[in-house]
């Protein structure tokens, strides 16, 4: 199983509970998804690179992996978050996170699609 994600852009995209965040181990593999920003920096100097990352909410399957994942039943971590990865992870399964090539615009609140619009409309100015 696979996924995409992208650094975030503005701070303030980072602590919407709307965009979902995924932290990774040193192989690329996720280790949590969640609403809130991960990692919490406790102390500014800690960490490098990228301070979070925007999980972009696509999928790659290899066969037996979708058909585990589909037969496989909620979790706690999957209804507290509302984020049906987390069922992968706490059943065992790893997800590989690719970073995107390219920034995305996520549309995931009325907010956010106004923003789209504006951005859309000063890009047909030019």
């Amino acid at each position: 199983m696979a996924t995409v994600a992208t650094p975030f852009r503005r701070p303030e995209d980072a602590a919407a509970t709307s965009a979902v965040k995924v932290v990774v181990d040193r192989e690329g593999y996720a280790l949590y998804f969640s609403r809130l920003p991960i990692p919490f920096y406790r102390d500014e100097a800690a960490g490098s690179g990228p301070r979070h990352w925007r999980h972009m909410g696509m999928y790659a399957y290899r066969k037996e992996a979708l058909m585990r994942f589909a037969s496989l039943p909620p979790t706690p971590l999957e209804q507290a978050e509302s984020l049906e990865q987390l069922r992968a992870l706490e059943h065992g399964m790893r997800i590989l996170v690719v970073p995107a090539a390219h920034d995305v615009v996520g549309v995931d609140t009325p907010e956010d699609l106004e923003r789209v619009r504006r951005l859309l409309s000063a890009e047909e100015r030019e």
